[in-house]
């Protein structure tokens, strides 16, 4: 029988047990615990200080190259879009600092932003593919096809109201009446031959309104933002990408980021070399450049966009484009290295050979009916002049 006795026995030895404890708890094992625990944190100190100073080491050469950019951009980039318009076009969410200093870079390479085109959210909003495709047919004209998805129909559509029409890009060609007549509807002998320059003249301006209206028409239903003259004047385009993550009125980013990689692939194939810029976040997961890069596309791709270094490769990878290699530059996955390799070269001007002076046989064979003879000057622009003989 358990008696009051087995009970005072068992409530000693509980706590001659705790009592043991807590004395080997604070006399045997606290100093290997307490050793352990500060050697930890002295690992863990050392190590955050390494990578302070790894980190403050690479923002210096961050910023050594931006310096390094800054000082060579004109020799970098002079004359590698010599000649070219180059219309910017920004995407919901873009920097706005982003763009205009992207443009600088374009005018520092010789280039001209003919304008900038700023999409609104309500292009890409869930719901609206709809309404967009309508926008675009109604701006193409019925009498013409569109395939592909409503933001593909929309980009088509725009790219080519963007498209150079003097390298048969637009909406449009000439119209049917600027055709060159029939010979029995020629000048007559006694009139001057009209220049076939003005009637080219008059079909682009043409083909430059259509374009124009086309925009206009995208401007009038808010899905777009237009800034300046860049209907058929573009012979390339930078897209800037949004500075971070859109989302559209459901909350859904997938689906946004989707229709924006439609409309900028699209829009890129009927305009031409077309390059797609962005911050490295752009370039993470989830992202516009990741998800352009994921589907290789024909867009360049650089994701160092806002900081000097950055601008300077957005337009090389242009130039590069150019030279019909797209690329994806920039320190993101996926990129194939950090600037083209090798760099694009200036491009090439217009060579014009002089016109030969006659010699003195050539003169008398060649000879006028008054006893003068035409020489054209070694200098091309120098009009023609007649020299009397024996002069």
């Amino acid at each position: 029988m358990i008696d009051f006795r087995y009970h005072l026995v068992s409530i000693v030895a509980v706590f001659l047990a705790l009592t043991v404890g807590i004395v080997l708890g604070t006399t045997m094992l606290q100093d290997p615990l307490l050793d352990t625990l500060q050697a930890e944190t002295s690992d863990l100190r050392v190590q955050s200080e390494e990578l302070r100073v790894q980190r403050d080491a690479a923002d210096q050469v961050a910023l050594g190259a931006d310096q390094l950019a800054e000082a060579l951009s004109g020799d970098v980039l002079g004359r590698r879009l010599d000649g070219l318009g180059v219309a910017v076009v920004a995407a919901p969410g873009a920097d706005a600092d982003v763009v205009a200093a992207l443009a600088d870079r374009v005018a520092e390479a010789d280039g001209e932003i003919v304008g900038r085109i700023d999409l609104t959210p309500d292009l890409v909003e869930h719901g609206s593919a709809s309404f967009v495709a309508a926008v675009a047919r109604r701006a193409f004209g019925a009498s013409e096809q569109l395939s592909g998805t409503a933001y593909e129909q929309a980009g088509a559509v725009l790219g080519r109201a963007l498209a150079d029409v003097g390298k048969g890009g637009g909406t449009g060609g000439t119209d049917g009446d600027d055709e060159a007549g029939s010979a029995s509807d020629g000048p007559s002998a006694s009139e001057p031959e009209e220049s076939a320059e003005p009637r080219e003249a008059d079909g682009g301006a043409a083909a430059r309104a259509r374009a124009g209206a086309v925009l206009d028409d995208f401007a009038e239903h808010g899905l777009i933002a237009l800034h300046g003259e860049p209907a058929g004047a573009a012979d390339t385009v930078v897209v800037v990408a949004p500075a971070a993550p859109l989302f559209g009125s459901d909350g859904d980013s997938e689906a946004v980021t989707a229709a924006l990689v439609s409309f900028v692939t699209a829009l890129g194939g009927q305009v031409g070399p077309t390059v797609l810029a962005g911050d490295a976040a752009s370039a993470q997961p989830g992202g516009l450049i990741a998800r352009v890069r994921s589907q290789e596309s024909a867009l360049a791709t650089v994701d160092l966009a806002g900081r000097p270094v950055g601008d300077v490769i957005t337009v090389l990878a242009l130039a590069d484009a150019l030279e019909g290699a797209p690329g994806a530059y920039g320190v993101g996955e996926g990129a194939a290295g950090f600037a083209p390799v090798p760099l694009p070269g200036p491009r090439p001007r217009p060579v014009v050979e002089p016109s030969a002076v006659p010699s003195a046989g050539a003169a008398t064979a060649g000879g006028l009916a008054d006893g003068t003879v035409a020489q054209t000057s070694a200098v091309p622009d120098d009009p023609p002049r007649a020299v009397e003989e024996g002069e």
